[in-house]
């Protein structure tokens, strides 16, 4: 089983260095996903209220023989349930479904800023932190103005920002402006979902270099950058080699090759997107 680093949150709790996501899978994929990569050595399980799939994680984390304080689970809060008393509402029915007494780390998907509630939902999450209901806040595709407003209207700042972000779009910005409060940057889509990153013939001769997958080399430079890649898949096999990016150093040269793509966003921009 392949052993995975952590990293040490701006609260104390630790993550592991890369974890599992599981968008878009039904209850019964992810039920078998999240128990292969268990048995793979994978600590960290990424889901949310929208993915419709948290029953299917919690059953293979109940059911996958490995001790729940080894089991890292994320879910994220639905832009639907913005507000105080919606956000503790909704995380009652995410607990439920996924049958845990806690929840590891709890996200605000969305910052949904036309809305406006945010600050109201970050609210009620550090107090489900302070109840011991969750073991870390943080939140999902907010910019550094919308973390910025959180801190000084509440004090508290995320332990993490799941984000979009791959070599076609590095978050530079973002992460100089995250790493300068403490902020950990987790990486969505961090293999570039739906693009060609995987066959640009720069990643491949890097991967080629180092006798790894372009996966593998991508992945590797998300470690290397600090930040926290989540990568989806359901099949056993890809899994097993994704997590396998802790044996090999991409030197500086290679880091420039793959993070001097042509920049494109993929998914929504957080000013404008809303996901209820």
């Amino acid at each position: 089983m392949i052993s995975v680093p952590n990293h040490t949150l701006n609260d104390g709790t630790t993550l592991p260095a890369l974890g599992l996501g599981t968008w878009p899978m039904d209850d019964a994929q992810a039920e078998r996903s999240v128990a292969a990569a268990l048995e793979a050595g994978y600590r960290l399980v990424d889901t949310a209220t929208n993915y419709r799939n948290e029953t299917g994680v919690g059953r293979a984390v109940a059911r996958a023989g490995v001790p729940r304080e080894e089991v890292v689970v994320t879910t994220k809060l639905p832009g639907r349930h913005h507000g105080y008393e919606e956000t503790l509402a909704s995380f009652e029915e995410s607990r439920a479904r996924l049958g845990l007494e806690y929840v590891d780390l709890y996200l605000i998907h969305w910052p949904l800023p036309r809305v406006g509630r945010y600050v109201d939902s970050w609210k009620a999450m550090i107090k489900l932190r302070e109840d011991g209901l969750v073991r870390s806040i943080g939140v999902s595709n907010f910019t550094p103005a919308h973390i910025e407003r959180l801190e000084k209207e509440t004090g508290v700042l995320p332990s993490v920002n799941q984000v979009e972000m791959h070599p076609f779009f590095p978050q530079e910005e973002l992460r100089s402006h995250h790493a300068a409060k403490g902020v950990l940057v987790e990486s969505w889509s961090p293999l570039g979902r739906g693009s060609q990153l995987l066959d640009d013939l720069a990643v491949v001769a890097v991967a080629e270099a180092h006798g790894v997958t372009p996966a593998q080399a991508v992945l590797r430079w998300h470690i290397q950058l600090g930040a926290l890649p989540v990568p989806k898949s359901a099949d056993p096999e890809r899994q097993r080699v994704n997590l396998d990016v802790f044996g090999f150093t991409l030197d500086d040269a290679q880091m420039r090759t793959l993070t001097d793509r042509a920049h494109r966003r993929i998914g929504g921009d957080p000013e404008v997107h809303e996901e209820f």
